[in-house]
């Protein structure tokens, strides 16, 4: 059985976003939103609701194929989903599309890491996302002189699962904070325009932009000072299964249809009414 639905123009057509509007967004103070996107009919649907960004996040690992991590998750998965999405978007989408590097993927170095951006931007990503600090930023800078525009992410790092004891809060202590804010800080010089800051507190979030502020910085679980924030769309739409972390809001909970969930969360990104600096967020030690 087939659909007989013929795509067409974004009725509310918007501007394409682009990485210098997304930095006109960050300098003008206006949040910036994103919402992880796997296939071509949630993403044109995620655009019609206004995101400003989508992620075609490796965690499709855990929610597309039911695998218990995202480390199984392969280049041409990555590419294969990049390639939906763009797909979603190629009639009058509008939003930044970025990719993740899935795991094994760079970290051989950074002529790996290049051949996996072109797999991807070939695909169709606008901005490619890896994980990790310290050795990583020579990675990032040789991707940005090479023409890629690249998304860091910090804090607790999904790939790195196993070497962090499981998926817990980082630099919640001193210690661990500095870490982060030197690796964050190397990684904004080394070019990233934009990173993730997932699982850490709010004052290592917010200590981090201070620290490089023309850097993008999107948190989830991270407070309310990053210049955005992201969720997984499953997690916000209320489809994922099992305990949630506490950073996660259900938009569908007021009612509606998905897309009214969609734009709840927009508004309430942009509005600076999610998250919540205490519901949403977690305190330093």
């Amino acid at each position: 059985m087939s659909s007989h639905v013929q795509p067409t123009a974004n009725p509310g057509q918007r501007k394409p976003v682009t990485l210098h509007s997304l930095r006109a967004m960050h300098a003008r103070r206006e949040k910036i939103t994103m919402l992880t996107a796997y296939d071509a009919t949630f993403a044109r649907l995620a655009d019609e609701s206004g995101l400003d960004t989508l992620l075609v996040g490796d965690s499709l690992g855990m929610l597309l194929q039911g695998h218990s991590s995202t480390l199984p998750v392969t280049l041409a998965e990555m590419a294969y989903h990049t390639r939906c999405v763009a797909r979603g978007l190629q009639h009058g989408g509008a939003a930044w599309l970025i990719a993740d590097l899935p795991f094994g993927s760079y970290q051989q170095g950074p002529s790996q890491a290049m051949a996996s951006a072109e797999a991807l931007m070939q695909a169709g990503a606008q901005m490619v996302k890896l994980e990790g600090g310290g050795w990583t930023a020579e990675t990032v800078r040789f991707l940005v002189e090479r023409g890629v525009p690249v998304c860091a992410h910090l804090g607790l790092t999904p790939q790195s699962v196993h070497a962090l004891g499981g998926y817990r809060v980082q630099g919640r202590d001193a210690d661990g904070a500095a870490v982060l804010r030197r690796q964050a800080k190397e990684l904004a010089d080394a070019g990233a325009a934009m990173m993730v800051l997932e699982l850490m507190p709010t004052e290592v979030a917010a200590a981090v932009q201070a620290d490089s502020p023309g850097l993008m910085t999107i948190g989830i679980g991270a407070g309310p000072d990053t210049a955005g924030q992201v969720l997984v769309m499953h997690d916000m739409l209320g489809a994922t299964r099992g305990r949630l972390p506490r950073f996660v809001r259900n938009f569908m909970l007021e009612g509606g249809s998905i897309g009214d969930a969609m734009r709840r969360y927009v508004a309430a990104v942009k509005d600076g009414s999610f998250p919540d600096r205490v519901a949403h967020a977690y305190a330093a030690d």
